[in-house]
This record gives structure tokens, C-alpha cells and sequence, in this order.
């Protein structure tokens, strides 16, 4: 039987040192998801178990929060440690809760936003703790998709790594419990920690600093940090397009440089009005659009001659997602002719690499005079694929040996320093999840900043968005942001 609930109200520096004591907080020497050490690690999913703690933390969240200078209606907790926080405080103040989904269902109203809400209403975002802000922006990303302002965001622990910051340069005030130097303080008086303990954190604090246009990594607990090695040079997309030799891979890289765009729509819709109604739409926001022509039920030449003209009214370049599978000599004819003659019109198509170089070899024999590019398929965001670990390098390798006519990759992450290769991650939305068929969604930051890749592609967060423009937009400016992330 749990304890009973002492009334008096347990001061901040106590309720420090019970995290400390219950392994909320944890010191010592610990490996994070990115790879780098780290001597201080928060996990508060712990407190779950710890009535008392948990509702002494939500009661000084409920403090933070009279300070916002903004009136919000509901509250909100990041998925999903704040998640039971934001429950105990609206109980006990009887404030109105929003749960935002990490996946959308693919039954009933498939909504991301449940709960009652009126649009323009505004809502306070509740965290446990934040390092670069990115998990509380990308929440209030998802109430903004449906209508809803965020303002100012509540935390317990404040790392102070430049998350304030970042939050701040996105119009969203964050208010604070506890900063994560108050926090060594305590634990240092307390002689929970000793000195050269508290130097490593502070000296890891100070190291790992980080502003809105620097890298982050992402641990395991769903923290962020910065790395705090030497991070390699990440050359802009100016610089990139000024090293390619292929007129393809140059063209594309300048068109994301002009459009500040790194996004590519995913236009699988299965008629041809359909798909130009949406291109024309979601075009200015776009520096790719990818279509699988073979779904069209009523095509006809006349659709690629109008997609052709859309893409040098709104400046994009054309993928046709093929993937191509076969021998030399079949993909050869399959690229060139048939009903849809691909290599007339689309300026990057791709293949698998499972058949060995010839596959490369036959489309580039088509499209290499025509000035068109393809990408290999390295790796796939499907559950259970088989794209993975020594198919990715031997696809990698067979792109640096062909490099006159492949310019990247359909990846889950970057594969390659070579900054003439472009990576294409597929597999978007703006919060993460998985869909009914086993699609998993990783969000832009997670997929540019995170995971080094170049180019978002998002199917239907666009295409069933009930405004595809103002989605796509999002999209851009998400994909964009992570863009700058990756400089110091």
C-alpha cells in the first residue's frame, strides 16, 4: 500500500532530491542513442510509480504556468512522460486536457487532436524536460495543423542547452521549475554529489550548448542533445550544388537553396486531375514531386506534358518512383518506352540494387544523354524490409562507382559523407507513428537534424490534409528549420 500523502507542501529543493533519490536523476557515465557519453541522465517516466512526487511535480508545473502572460483554455502534455502530468493538473484545477496522438488511427475520426477544443483557442503545452525544445515544438506543430495557438510551455527541468532559446525564436515562452544547475546545487549541499561530479555535468552543460542553428542528437528517453564531439562539416546546399557534376543533383540542390525548400510531395493519387489539381496547389512549397504514374487509372500523355509545365511554372524537378527491379536489358526498355515513356519526362527515377550493377547500367544507358538521374533504393521505412545492413553498403558502394548518373538514396538516414549524394527519406509527418499497414513516421527534425538526411518526402499528411497548401507549407518550414539545425 502506497504511503499516505503528506499536506505540507514538499519544497522544490526536497522534491530534488527525491527524483535524486528514486533514480529520476541519474549521474555517472551513460551512452546515449547518438552515440556520445553523457554524466548526467533524466528519466521521469519513473515517477508514474511515485503518487506523492508526481502530483507535488504537477502542482509546481501549475505554478510555472500563472506565470504565462497569455490566457490558455487547455492544457496539453508532450506524449508521453508529460502525459500524466498533464492529467493530475487538470483534475485538480479543472482545466480542459488535449491529448496529442503520436499516430493517427485509421478508423473512426483518425484525428491527432483528441479532445474538445474550439479553433483559435489556446492551449498550454506541458513538458518534464527540455534540452533543445524540439519535442515541445513539434507538439505544438500538431495543435497549430489543427487550429490551435500555443503560446508559452511549462517544464519541470530546464537543461539549459538553448531550448528557452529556440522555443522563444518560435514565438513559444517556456516557463521553468527548475534549472538543471539549480538542480546540481541541491545535490551538491545535499552531499548527494560531489565536486568533481558536479564539474563533468557543468563542463558537459557548457560543451554541449547549442543555438537554432546548430545539430542536435537525440537519446533514447526521447531527451535531445547536442553532440559534444566535433561535428563534421555540413556544407549548405549552395556549396553542395557547386561540387555535383551531374546537371540533375546541381539543378535540385539549386532549387532548394532558391526555394528554401527540402521538401518532396508524394502526389499517390490515381487520377490525373487529381494529381495536377494537387501539384498546382502544393508547387511553390515543393523542390520535388514524386509520382508512381503506373496507380494512375486515366492516364494519358497529355498528364506528363501538364505535370512538365507545372514544374517550370513552380520551379521542381520530377521523380517517377519506379523502382526498378530487373535485368539490364528489361529496365532498359521499361524506362523508355512503353505507354509511359519515363525517361521523356521525369528527371530522377530509382531502382533497387538487388539485381547487381546491370540494373544501374541499362537505365543509365537511356537516361544518362538525356541529362536524368536515378537514386538507389538503401534503405525503406517499412516494418520487417530487408533494405538494411550489408545490402545498404553494397548500395552505397555501387553508387560511388556510378556517380556520373545516380545522385543519392532513398534512406532512413545519411549513408555517406560524399556531399554530391543526396539522401531522400520517405516516411514523414510531423509526428511520429505508424500507420495500419506497418508505414512507419518519423518527424522532419528527427529525419534532417537528427539522422543527416537531405530531402523529406510526405504522402498523406499532404494529400489528406483538408488544406494541402498550408500543409505543404508547414511541412517546408519544419524541413527548412531542421535544414539550419545541422550549423553551428
Amino acid at each position: 500500500m502506497a504511503a499516505p500523502m503528506n499536506n505540507m507542501r514538499m519544497s522544490l529543493e526536497d522534491l530534488i532530491i527525491r527524483l535524486y533519490d528514486v533514480q529520476a536523476v541519474k549521474f555517472g557515465t551513460f551512452k546515449l542513442k547518438s552515440g556520445i557519453e553523457s554524466p548526467v541522465y533524466i528519466d521521469l517516466r519513473v515517477i508514474v510509480s511515485y503518487p506523492e512526487i508526481l502530483v507535488r511535480v504537477s502542482e509546481y508545473l501549475w505554478d510555472a504556468s500563472q506565470n504565462c502572460s497569455n490566457n490558455f483554455k487547455s492544457l496539453c502534455g508532450v506524449p508521453y512522460t508529460a502525459l500524466p502530468l498533464a492529467t493530475c493538473i487538470a483534475t485538480k484545477h479543472h482545466m480542459p486536457m488535449l491529448i496529442r496522438r503520436k499516430e493517427a488511427k485509421d478508423y473512426g475520426t483518425k484525428r491527432m487532436i483528441e479532445g474538445h477544443y474550439e479553433p483559435g483557442e489556446r492551449c498550454l503545452v506541458v513538458e518534464d524536460v527540455v534540452t533543445s525544445g524540439s519535442s515541445v515544438l513539434e507538439t505544438a506543430q500538431a495543435l497549430k495543423t489543427a487550429d490551435i495557438d500555443v503560446r508559452d510551455a511549462v517544464v519541470l527541468l530546464d537543461r539549459e542547452q538553448g531550448g528557452a532559446q529556440m522555443l522563444k525564436s518560435e514565438g513559444i515562452h517556456l516557463h521553468s521549475v527548475c534549472t538543471l544547475s539549480k538542480m546540481l546545487d541541491v545535490l551538491q549541499t545535499s552531499e548527494r554529489l560531489s565536486g568533481p561530479d558536479i564539474e563533468r555535468v557543468r563542463e558537459f552543460i557548457a560543451e554541449n550548448k547549442f543555438n537554432a542553428m546548430s545539430g542536435i542528437k537525440r537519446n533514447g528517453s526521447g531527451d535531445t542533445h547536442c553532440s559534444h564531439k566535433k561535428a563534421k562539416k555540413v556544407h549548405n546546399y549552395a556549396d553542395r550544388a557547386s561540387l555535383c557534376t551531374n546537371p540533375v543533383s546541381k539543378q535540385l540542390l539549386q532549387i532548394m537553396e532558391t526555394k528554401k525548400s527540402n521538401l518532396a510531395v508524394s502526389a499517390d493519387l490515381t487520377s490525373c486531375g487529381e494529381v495536377l489539381e494537387l501539384v498546382n496547389r502544393v508547387g511553390p512549397h515543393v523542390c520535388l514531386v514524386k509520382t508512381h504514374v503506373d496507380i494512375l487509372e486515366d492516364f494519358t500523355p497529355e498528364f506528363t506534358k501538364r505535370l512538365t509545365e507545372l514544374a517550370q511554372k513552380h520551379n521542381f524537378l520530377i521523380f517517377e518512383d519506379r523502382k526498378f527491379a530487373d535485368i539490364g536489358s528489361t529496365v532498359l526498355n521499361q524506362y523508355s518506352g512503353g505507354m509511359y515513356r519515363i525517361s521523356d519526362w521525369a528527371n530522377i527515377t530509382n531502382a533497387h540494387s538487388v539485381p547487381g550493377e546491370g540494373v544501374i547500367q541499362g537505365l543509365k544507358q537511356v537516361g544518362l544523354s538525356k541529362n536524368r538521374a536515378c537514386v538507389l533504393i538503401a534503405e525503406m521505412s517499412s516494418t520487417g524490409n530487408l533494405a538494411k545492413g550489408d545490402y545498404s553498403s553494397a548500395t552505397v558502394k555501387m553508387a560511388e562507382e556510378h556517380s556520373d548518373f545516380v545522385i543519392g538514396f532513398i534512406c532512413q538516414s545519411r549513408l555517406t559523407s560524399d556531399p554530391s549524394l543526396l539522401h531522400m527519406t520517405p516516411g514523414v509527418q510531423l509526428t511520429e507513428g505508424q500507420d495500419s499497414l506497418g508505414q512507419n513516421y518519423i518527424t522532419p527534425t528527427e529525419v534532417i537534424t537528427n539522422r543527416g538526411s537531405d530531402i523529406i518526402i510526405v504522402g498523406r499528411g499532404i494529400t489528406k490534409a483538408t488544406d494541402p497548401a498550408e500543409a505543404a507549407r508547414q511541412y517546408q518550414e519544419a524541413g527548412y528549420r531542421a535544414y539550419l539545425a545541422q550549423f553551428e
